[in-house]
């Protein structure tokens, strides 16, 4: 029996392969989608989809190799260098305060601040420094803009501008796709869609939403993005989408007024709900439960932490009413692998994949069941 859901995807960065398997048997079962909700990697699976993508296409995007044999994923992990910091936030930055700070009597007023740049430029010249001062000064150790420039492909080769605005992207696809974010400055979850906020960019939304704190740059809202639920955003600091809501499935299971107001006055008998969950308690089958430890640019322990707490805090929200709702959601087992794991061996990935299939046929078989006994 084919059905139309409203599906949500929870997030998990390099996890979120799993879902392109669910996807597949979904696609296959005959079953289609009303609205698209999703945090962190689930806002970059909503938004294929939303796109146009086909589970099939998505699994060519998702194993992508560079020329060097490496996943194409394994370069979102990409460290910044000198040039990718404003001339602003290099002078505003702790790293010059602390230079301007030391006082050498007669020298410094002898060249101004000639020598404290000089300094700065010689310490952004390393590596190491270059990651620390993108921790400190912007939040993240890595740009983030190999991701950006990844999925602004993939929104291109659908033929859809790598600018377009959420009301655009509606208009084209048709789509009510709805993608999750955190506002550190206002202490919100932003629900980002063509009702919310029609003039903030799709990618760069997307890009919010998996905006990992400490391990990717901040996303600092531009005013040609407009204004959000009518209010003004700019130059708020914006992160992922899991810090506050990390399988926002409240946004279809209730109709509070807020509710309402950013998802639209939808018919609730419309479609089904669907979440699509990654289930970290769970191995995945053949696999070692124990995930692989970090074969990219992690070497620095601060990174490892981060990535532990990330892992940690993205697993404490929404618990309750994933357990009201326990029958509309998919469980994917990913149990050993990590948020920021992109460098999977290709028999690691597929075994990823192939959780997500495995669980979807399972889900659906369990609804089958309790239709025709109900």
């Amino acid at each position: 029996m084919m059905a139309k859901y409203d599906l949500v995807f929870e997030g998990g960065s390099a996890k979120g392969s799993a879902f392109v398997g669910a996807l597949e048997v979904l696609q296959q079962a005959g079953h289609t989608h009303r609205r698209l909700i999703g945090t962190s990697a689930g806002a970059i699976t909503a938004t294929l989809l939303a796109a146009g993508y086909t589970p099939q296409e998505m699994l060519a995007a998702v194993t992508e190799r560079l020329p060097n044999g490496k996943p194409r994923f394994a370069s979102f992990m990409d460290p910044p260098t000198a040039n990718d910091f404003t001339e602003q936030e290099k002078l505003n930055s702790t790293t010059m305060k602390a230079l301007e700070s030391v006082h050498l009597p007669g020298f410094s007023n002898l060249f101004g601040g000639a020598v404290d740049r000089l300094v700065l430029k010689a310490l952004l010249a390393s590596d190491r420094y270059c990651q620390l001062f993108s921790f400190a000064e912007c939040g993240g150790f890595f740009t983030g803009a190999k991701f950006l420039e990844w999925f602004q492909e993939k929104l291109a080769a659908k033929g859809i501008p790598a600018d377009v605005t959420f009301e655009t992207f509606a208009a084209r696809t048709g789509a009510d796709l709805s993608l999750v974010a955190s506002d550190t400055a206002d202490v919100e979850m932003l629900v980002l869609n063509h009702r919310t906020s029609p003039d903030c960019l799709v990618a760069l939304a997307v890009r919010m939403s998996m905006s990992i704190p400490f391990v990717w740059r901040e996303v600092v809202w531009q005013e040609e993005w407009g204004l959000y639920r009518g209010r003004n955003k700019t130059g708020n600091i914006i992160v992922d989408g899991g810090v506050l809501s990390n399988f926002p499935i409240r946004l279809i299971a209730t109709t509070d007024p807020f509710i309402k107001d950013v998802m639209g006055d939808t018919d609730p008998n419309g479609a089904g709900n669907l979440g699509l969950l990654i289930d970290e308690n769970v191995a995945v089958a053949n696999v070692a439960d124990t995930a692989q430890p970090p074969a990219l640019k992690l070497q620095l322990r601060t990174v490892q932490r981060v990535s532990r707490l990330v892992d940690t805090m993205t697993k404490a929200q929404d618990n309750i009413l994933i357990q009201n709702h326990e029958h509309e959601i998919c469980r994917i087992p990913a149990k050993g692998y990590g948020t920021t794991e992109f460098e999977m061996a290709e028999a690691r990935l597929e075994a990823l994949i192939e959780s997500g299939r495995s669980a979807m046929t399972t889900h659906l078989g369990g609804r089958l069941t309790s239709a025709v006994t109900s």
